[in-house]
């Protein structure tokens, strides 16, 4: 099997992206942030690992200063990390997620 070169790798990744994105200009922000975070996470930091990229990007995409932030990190962790696959982000499943800890936080 033949070796792609870096450039055909980022040009996968924007497409992935892109293609994650197209008809959800109503995206929310932690959908978006979500969805940005985890393909090149997946792509070139943590290949194998679909766990590691779906917690380091909710900690990136939930990140606030807070104890509710805290808390539903820790929800979100132990609740909705794997509804992300190799091949899909589900960004909007995970959303969903999140807020029901958000809920779960109150």
């Amino acid at each position: 099997m033949e070796k792609r070169s870096p450039g055909v790798k980022s040009v996968l990744m924007v497409f992935l992206i892109l293609g994650l994105l197209v008809g959800q200009s109503t995206a929310s922000n932690f959908t978006t942030c979500y969805a940005f975070c985890f393909v090149p996470c997946i792509i070139d930091i943590y290949p194998k690992d679909v766990v590691k990229c779906a917690v380091l990007c909710l900690k990136k995409c939930i990140s606030q200063p807070d104890t509710h932030s805290s808390c539903k990190l820790g929800c979100a962790t132990s609740r909705c990390i794997n509804l992300s696959t190799k091949d899909n982000p589900a960004a909007e499943k995970v959303e969903s997620c999140v807020n029901n800890c958000s809920e779960t936080c109150t």
